[in-house]
């Protein structure tokens, strides 16, 4: 491996000017130089877009801008010592000391973990001290390699008298508070690898003497997941350890992450997220108090966090994280998920991400029929090949533009079962898994497996790809495993086992599957349309609700003029998806003693998130009073669900409610449907809770006018 940074890649007090992007042009220009970067206008602009993002100052004078980059070669480390000092936006004031970190878009494990560990390096006082005292580029590369582990040198010097300091600013002065802290962390964790646990001390009572300790959990996470992940767990680990508060981090970084053991997530009092990118799978933390600010924050004010996070504990009314505490159950096996777990959490994560292509797709197909008439399944390939704005074909301009629509929509539902498989191996492998996937998903499609292929191959690529991991590899191997030889193997391996053995008898239960659903009529279809209402509104929006819209999205692509059950099936699966939240909202107009004056404050939001098909717009209900609220929805969202069957509506788009009622053949119908389940679902959970209550029960008092 190369070395990360070189005497060359060093500037010592320089005047790079009073903006933030001249430092940072001036940095890819010294790592294009060097020859590990292939254009500098291209490193620069990427670089410039992360900083726009979040500014990348940290307190005690020190500024890590960063980012992956296509233009990289090779992993590189290039370093400024500023006079004067320039703003990169620290709470603190400018910095003095300027890290460039420049990774490629692939980087490897190796590099990413390398490159983590300088990070959590520079929140130390002794260590960024040094740099300031260094009088040669030699010695800043010799201190950065001994705090990465890399070089026979210390990871700190002394400072003699003639150690480098800041401008009139003091930026780099003495180290903040929040430094101290972190600095006493560092000193005491183990430096772990990128993407482990961060775990604070164990303590066993708070600082103040009294009262149980506040154990709290916090997962941490930015676009790049190279810097601002791990000092933002490190800071937020001191600041806990100060307070004698039992704080343990994930890290989800760009190498991936170690999950926090269930059992302390359980064990939590409130979790924190310092996060710039949606935490993976948030689900685990359901019911939990939650304060959640952006990355930065967690290492510019982690005691405030930390406090906040303590406070919200003991504050009933707290924010709390979406879902149930059981969405996610451990195994008694150490801890791990359990396979059914693993498999629930994978499938929902393909699902997750498929459902992007298939929304485009889909509303596109419906805007090319809408605009281009049913006959453009037929002509759109001819139409878009042959024509063009300044030649249009026989219909005008409205046949052009639906056959580009219909053509765009078809492209974008043939990426649904290879980004379906895609997905779930992501979920199983991490990164190493996608394209495995996404190939195991290509040979479904191209076999005529469909959707059922498509779990089938993403769940083969992503356990062949997680194996091929784990395996114990030479040092000098290491760093073509993610990149090169799991994505082979796995793509080899679960492939070749569509193609030879799996394929043909999933592609034939698929055929038979989508025959059987083309002939269902009459009482079969009503049956259907019951069983598919009560799956969505079960649970709303948990795991049972995902597999009926899951089995309804999946069908979309084999629907067509001739074979419209698909599409009935996802009219009855969002009508019957809307009407719980639609319901909850309608029972706090008709009856508002029974609610409380917040359930009728979340029935006014009810409104919208029912008619958008958010079915979560019903869980504060059923949250607040499950044995009364999900039987109503059930008996509502069935007979919605029937209705839509036994008539014949049609959706060709997989979301938006009646927001997409261009896409919905016989709307009339799906509106009627709606409105039916709702009047039923609401006068039901009236009814439960006038009376199906206790005798002690009393209606909620009005409030008093002012």
């Amino acid at each position: 491996m190369s070395d990360l940074i070189t005497p060359e890649l060093v500037a010592l007090d320089r005047d790079l000017g009073s903006e933030r992007s001249s430092v940072i042009r001036f940095l890819a220009e010294q790592v294009a130089a060097q020859g590990r970067s292939t254009e500098v206008d291209s490193l620069y602009a990427d670089a410039l877009a992360r900083e726009e993002k979040t500014s990348t100052g940290v307190p005690g004078g020190i500024a890590i801008p960063h980012c992956r980059s296509k233009a990289v070669s090779e992993a590189t480390l290039a370093m400024a010592r500023l006079s004067p000092a320039v703003d990169f936006g620290a709470k603190d004031g400018p910095a003095d000391l300027v890290f460039f970190i420049a990774a490629p878009d692939g980087a490897d494990q190796e590099h990413l973990k390398l490159l983590s560990k300088l990070a959590r390096s520079l929140i130390r006082k002794d260590f960024t001290a040094s740099l300031r005292a260094a009088q040669s580029p030699a010695d800043v590369v010799a201190l950065v390699n001994g705090a990465l582990g890399i070089g026979d040198s210390p990871a700190t010097a002394p400072v003699g008298a003639g150690a480098h300091t800041a401008g009139a600013s003091g930026a780099s002065g003495a180290a903040s508070g929040e430094d101290a802290r972190a600095a006493e962390a560092a000193a005491t964790l183990e430096t772990s690898p990128a993407g482990a646990d961060t775990r604070g001390p164990a303590v066993e009572r708070s600082a103040t003497g009294g009262g149980e300790v506040r154990r709290l959990v916090a997962v941490t996470a930015c676009p790049t997941g190279i810097a601002h992940t791990y000092m933002a767990a490190d800071s937020l680990v001191a600041a806990a350890k100060e307070r004698g508060i039992d704080l343990q981090v994930e890290t989800q970084g760009s190498s991936g992450a170690t999950p926090l053991d269930p059992a302390v997530i359980a064990a939590a009092d409130a979790v924190i997220f310092a996060v710039d990118v949606d935490v993976r799978d948030k689900q685990r933390f359901a019911g939990l108090p939650v304060i959640s600010s952006p990355v930065k924050r967690g290492i510019d004010e982690p005691g405030e966090m930390v406090e906040e996070a303590v406070a919200a504990a003991g504050n009933p009314n707290a924010r709390r994280v979406a879902g149930t505490a059981g969405d996610q159950q451990a195994d008694d096996d150490g801890g791990r998920d359990s396979i059914g777990s693993t498999l629930k959490r994978a499938l929902l994560t393909g699902v997750s991400y498929m459902i992007p292509f298939v929304a485009g797709g889909g509303l596109l197909i419906a805007l090319g029929f809408l605009l281009g008439g049913y006959l453009i399944t037929e002509t759109a390939d001819a139409v878009v090949l042959d024509n063009s704005l300044a030649n249009l074909p026989d219909g005008g301009l409205a046949t052009y533009l639906g056959a580009v629509a219909f053509k765009i929509g078809q492209l974008s539902l043939g990426f649904l079962v290879p980004a379906l498989a895609g997905y779930i191996a992501y979920a199983l492998a991490d990164r190493p898994g996608i394209a495995p996937g996404f190939v195991a998903g290509a040979v479904a499609g191209f076999m005529g497996a469909g959707f059922l292929g498509g779990i089938v191959g993403g769940l083969l690529a992503g356990y062949v790809a997680m194996m091929i991991g784990r395996l114990a590899v030479p040092r000098w191997l290491r760093s073509l495993m993610p990149v090169v030889i799991i994505p082979l193997l796995a793509s080899i391996v679960a492939s070749g086992l569509m193609f030879l053995l799996l394929g043909g008898p999933i592609a034939a239960i698929t055929a038979g599957l989508n025959t059987w659903l083309s002939g269902l009529t009459g009482t079969a279809a009503v049956g259907l349309g019951v069983i598919l209402g009560l799956m969505m509104a079960v649970d709303l929006g948990g795991p049972v609700n995902k597999v009926a819209y899951s089995f309804a999205v999946a069908g979309l692509g084999t629907g067509s003029i001739d074979n419209q059950a698909p599409w009935q099936i996802m009219a009855a699966v969002m009508a019957a998806g809307m009407v719980p939240p639609l319901a909850m909202a309608l029972a706090t107009v008709l009856d508002r003693r029974r609610f409380t004056v917040a359930e009728r404050e979340n029935g006014k939001a009810a409104w919208l998130l029912g008619a958008a098909f958010i079915s979560e717009g019903a869980i504060p209900f059923a949250a607040a009073d499950p044995l009364r609220v999900i039987p109503a929805s059930l008996l509502g969202s069935a007979v919605t669900g029937a209705i839509v069957m036994g008539t014949g509506v049609t959706s060709q788009a997989p979301h938006g409610g009646i927001f997409v009622f261009f896409a919905i053949g016989n709307v009339v119908m799906f509106v009627l449907a709606i409105i039916v389940g709702t009047i039923i679902s609401a006068l039901a959970v009236i009814g439960l809770k006038r009376y199906a209550t206790s005798k002690k029960a009393a209606p909620v008092a009005e409030p008093v006018a002012a």
